[in-house]
């Protein structure tokens, strides 16, 4: 039995996009208190390290709405819609949690222009309880991402990067993609510090769930809100990168099993 779908369009979702026609509030608001969550940081295994950065994300999924994206050889589409970083407190507040993990506490959901995926997953992180040297926040992905392909060795870091030819991707990975040219597709052999010297608009999301060839993620900044995206592996389980989501690096998590 086939359950119906209702998707949204793209070009539907456009016409909807985040900062349409809304201001940033005059009144400036207070610095938020410290996050609570009940994945705080505690002392524990790398394993347990592990689990926190899936229940942190899975956390947020669900402080924004659940919004769900589905990628498939049709394209992209919406089937639920949840909140955007610019529907007002307390969603907008959240994201500038996330802008303040790397040192920008003067950005917040309203600053639509101004991508807070890297800041979000940078967020993440902080909140599991890793260490600057294990993953080296930043407001941009190339910064993290460099760091890992560059001491891909280096045994204090808590991801090691793999060309998405050679590693399928398991929960608590990060996968990453390029963006920001329409319908550039990597070459499917390309390593990725050759990609990284010729692109510096990046995207990760945090894989939260594998289940036979269906591999699901979290992002940040995803359509305007902390998303899920579903989407389906190649061969031998490897990502397909698309014109959607142009794919060229794996970043293996290495906290525990």
């Amino acid at each position: 039995m086939i359950k119906p779908l209702i998707a949204v369009s793209l070009a539907s979702l456009l016409l909807l996009t985040g900062c349409a026609g809304k201001k940033k509030p005059a009144a400036s608001q207070k610095p938020p208190e410290q996050v609570q969550t009940s994945a705080q940081p505690t002392t524990g295994t790398a394993a347990r390290v592990r689990q926190r950065i899936l229940k942190i994300a899975s956390q947020e999924w669900d402080y924004f709405g659940r919004q769900t994206i589905q990628l498939d050889e049709s394209g992209e589409s919406i089937p639920h819609v949840g909140h955007w970083e610019d529907d007002g407190d307390p969603w907008s507040t959240r994201v500038n949690w996330y802008w303040r993990a790397v040192s920008k506490p003067g950005l917040d959901g309203f600053d639509c222009k101004e991508p807070w995926s890297a800041a979000f997953i940078s967020w993440v992180m902080q909140q599991a309880g890793l260490s600057h040297s294990q993953f080296p926040g930043s407001d941009a992905h190339w910064n993290y991402i460099h760091y890992f392909v560059d001491g891909a060795r280096d045994a204090s870091t808590a991801f090691v990067s793999h060309p998405i030819r050679e590693y399928s991707p398991k929960p608590g990975d990060l996968i990453c993609a390029t963006r920001g040219t329409h319908g550039f597709i990597p070459v499917y052999g390309e390593d990725p510090a050759a990609v990284l010297r010729g692109h510096a608009k990046l995207h990760c999301d945090i894989v939260v769930d594998k289940r036979g060839n269906s591999l699901a993620t979290i992002g940040g900044n995803v359509r305007n809100s902390v998303s899920r995206t579903q989407l389906a592996l190649g061969p031998n389980g490897l990502l397909k990168p698309s014109e959607q989501r142009p794919w060229f690096v794996v970043l293996e998590n290495r906290l525990g099993p």
